[in-house]
């Protein structure tokens, strides 16, 4: 008979798995949308950010624009969060360095957004990192009127 003992480390790292759980699901899934990115052209930390997403599942066609403030626009991604890169995974906008983690907590939680953003390219972000340096940033949910809030915090 196995007895099982219960100590703090054996329940945070149950609860961290569980957590987890239904975003494994989604990154192992076949179904995953594919994702069409937007850069000024040549900039290498855009496809940094798209070998991110790559190792977490996501297909991802990286493709210069000159004109990528325009699209960003015309996308309805406020300017004064504008990021690296816009781009569009069905429905959504992904705007700048966002982490493969909140896309696919998105993609889990199927909010009616317009999508998620990382303003400007901050360190440390997922394509941007510079050995241990990092610097605090927010993902942010933007809605389609506009209005945008804070979807992950990282320090």
């Amino acid at each position: 008979m196995n007895t099982h003992h219960l100590n703090r480390c054996t329940v945070l790292g149950g609860m961290s798995v569980l957590a987890l759980a239904p975003l494994a699901g989604i990154a192992n899934a076949a179904s995953l949308p594919a994702i069409t990115a937007y850069r000024n052209p040549g900039c290498g930390c855009c496809e940094k950010w798209a070998e991110h997403l790559r190792a977490a599942g996501f297909e991802v066609n990286m493709q210069d624009d000159p004109e990528l403030s325009a699209r960003r626009t015309a996308a309805g991604v406020p300017a004064d969060i504008a990021g690296c890169h816009t781009a569009y995974m069905g429905e959504y906008i992904i705007e700048g360095h966002v982490p493969a983690n909140d896309i696919l907590k998105l993609l889990d939680l199927k909010f009616t957004a317009l999508g998620l953003a990382v303003r400007g390219m901050p360190v440390g972000s997922p394509g941007m990192e510079m050995g241990d340096e990092k610097e605090p940033y927010d993902v942010l949910l933007m809605q389609r009127d506009g209005s945008f809030g804070v979807f992950t915090h990282y320090a």
